[in-house]
């Protein structure tokens, strides 16, 4: 049974109200309900009564949420256990899109150097769990793209990148130097979803979004697939090059952010080590910048 699926129902046992439970683990309505859906559907009961203007406990859900509630308790106090009493240490990294892009041979090369003991493990994330694989406990720390909506977390800037306009290999658009606007905003978007921040970052085209993703990786096959355009932060033109589209730099809207999760709790060495080595790999991108020539 999925953990963060449970402790949305939790939420919304607190809240009878699925617009403000949804907030509260910062996430889509959408999304949320669908998890809940999917809950029910796995118990083979309904947990909640909906109408179009409350939401209420069943009384399977009367009997289950209170059991789940302890369960997830338990879960926590086990989690903090093995976090302490790892007989090897393991670093279990959720990474989203391109994640750091250039900088990971520097930082893996940091953490080697600092901890040769460290066994780095990866998780693939995307919007909808960016947050909340770090506050489960899915992962120690986690590469991702800062939407705001996490104050429960500690979050530290890693860089900004300019945002790339995907277009299709065969649009006329596909031929420019670089987009604007007013080139663009007209058109189908593909539509990046999981979290409400989304929505300022995609600024222009969200109102025209037609195709929904869940990850950055799928943005350039949705592209190519669709015929739509899709929005991307610049190393994703390395990163994640298809056949079927072009990357081009968009002038217009707020960079994307890449940053560094971790829950506020966690003192741990290795937490710690990796966020030294992320800074480290940052200061060596930012000195070679500044000493290339011009």
């Amino acid at each position: 049974m999925d953990v963060r699926s449970l402790r949305y129902a939790l939420t919304l046992a607190e809240e009878l109200h699925f617009g403000r439970a949804a907030r509260a683990h910062f996430i889509a309505a959408q999304a949320f309900g669908r998890r809940i859906q999917e809950l029910e559907h796995e118990l083979g009961t309904r947990l909640f009564d909906r109408t179009s203007r409350r939401v209420s406990l069943t009384e399977a859900g009367e009997r289950f949420l209170p059991r789940a509630r302890r369960a997830l308790a338990e879960l926590d106090a086990l989690m903090e256990v093995a976090e302490g009493d790892r007989a090897e240490p393991v670093l279990r990294i959720g990474v989203l899109g391109y994640g750091l892009a250039d900088r990971w041979p520097v930082t893996r090369s940091v953490l080697a150097g600092c901890r040769p003991d460290l066994e780095l493990t990866y998780v693939e994330l995307d919007w909808a769990n960016q947050y909340d694989a770090v506050r489960a406990g899915e992962v120690d720390v986690a590469i991702v793209h800062d939407v705001g909506g996490h104050d429960d977390l500690f979050v530290e800037t890693v860089m900004e990148t300019g945002r790339y306009a995907v277009v299709p290999a065969d649009s006329e658009l596909a031929e420019a130097g670089h987009l604007t606007g007013t080139d663009v905003w007209e058109r189908p978007w593909v539509a990046p979803i999981g979290q409400p921040g989304l929505a300022e970052w995609t600024a222009g085209p969200a109102a025209r979004n037609r195709v929904e993703v869940r990850s950055p990786t799928h943005i350039p096959i949705a592209v190519a697939t669709t015929g739509c355009l899709g929005l991307h932060g610049e190393p994703a033109a390395r990163f994640f090059p298809h056949p079927g589209v072009r990357y081009l730099p968009l002038a217009d809207g707020p960079r994307a952010t890449v940053a560094v999760a971790s829950r506020k709790r966690d003192r741990r060495e290795t937490v710690a080590a990796f966020r030294n080595a992320v800074r480290a790999s940052t200061a060596v991108e930012r000195l070679t910048r500044e000493t290339a020539p011009s």
